[in-house]
């Protein structure tokens, strides 16, 4: 019996919702909410699709106390992002928003992984980590899971390649200072810079910088058009939590604590990560080349700038 519990019924916790639902990950999801009604009519909602489904999942509105059996904790529930704001600028409202969700998890007896969806991902994951005492590995954040995604996707198109085909990656902070490492990119097994050199004509490498620029800011860019990104975000909920109860040994852009990789200690950000029933079963720590390595340490900095602000309320909340 997988058992799954999700804190905040917002448009991403209903995206991830749906999505699992309909691909059937699991067998019990409960929703809880600050505004128990509106988890209850989530519910009822889903429910009546049931009939449409292939899944027989068991969906419930419920409270803090449901977790105590839980597998997993997805914790949505914060503040949305504006138009015009940084994801670092909600860092001091959802931090707060955290402070009333994971102490209550833990009281549960909650003995599961925490899977944290929240903007600013990394920094919230950290606070999770902190406030929970939980071991490392089971506090993960979606991290560049959706950025990734959203790169293979540009790739694909590029390259007239079925998305599945291409094994490359965003890393860093979900957030301005993620980037790309090319040298680790691949169209099957062939290297993408090589293909860059050998089709000089038809493929070029500003090109490849704009698709950067678009993976970085393709957030903003819906946030701008619609209010907010959830469907994408959702569905990646969904895979990172079929990778744990599947035990799938899935490789994934998690937000994960650092401990050494890359040279970097207590930082979580996006990088590499096997993922399975115990959440990181170990890092892929990726063979970046000096400019690539200093772009991560600058972001690895920048997250822990904006975390130093706030460790010192962490720490009173954990006593």
């Amino acid at each position: 019996m997988k058992k799954v519990v999700l804190v905040g019924t917002g448009m991403v916790g209903m995206s991830f919702a749906y999505a699992a639902l309909n691909q059937n990950v699991f067998d019990e999801l409960v929703l809880i909410d600050l505004n128990k009604q509106r988890a209850i009519g989530e519910a009822m909602d889903l429910n009546h699709g049931l009939a449409f489904s292939k899944s027989s999942m068991r969906i419930y509105a419920g409270e803090y106390s449901d977790c105590k059996d839980a597998d997993i904790v997805i914790i949505c529930a914060g503040v949305a992002q504006k138009p015009g704001e940084t994801r670092p600028q909600l860092l001091n409202r959802n931090t707060a928003v955290f402070k009333s969700v994971v102490k209550p998890v833990c009281e549960s007896g909650f003995n599961g992984i925490f899977l944290v969806a929240t903007n600013p991902v990394d920094i919230m994951t950290r606070v999770t980590a902190e406030l929970s005492g939980f071991p490392k590995n089971r506090v993960i954040g979606t991290g560049t899971t959706l950025d990734s995604a959203r790169l293979r996707y540009l790739l694909g198109e590029y390259f007239g390649i079925n998305t599945r085909s291409i094994h490359a990656y965003v890393i860093g902070e979900h957030g301005d200072t993620e980037f790309i490492p090319w040298s680790q990119a691949l169209l099957a097994t062939k290297p993408v810079n090589n293909i860059m050199l050998d089709n000089p004509t038809e493929y070029k490498l500003t090109d490849l910088q704009k698709m950067e620029d678009e993976v970085r800011r393709s957030a903003y860019k819906i946030i701008e058009s619609k209010g907010a990104t959830y469907y994408g975000i959702g569905m990646a909920i969904v895979q990172i939590c079929r990778a744990i109860l599947q035990n799938e040994n899935s490789v994934l852009t998690v937000s994960c604590h650092l401990d050494g990789q890359y040279g970097q200690y207590g930082t979580y950000v996006g990088v590499p990560a096997i993922i399975n029933k115990n959440g990181v079963k170990e890092l892929v720590e990726l063979s970046l080349t000096g400019k690539e390595m200093n772009k991560l340490i600058e972001s690895c900095n920048i997250l822990n700038k904006y975390y130093s602000d706030i460790e010192l309320n962490c720490e009173e909340k954990a006593e």
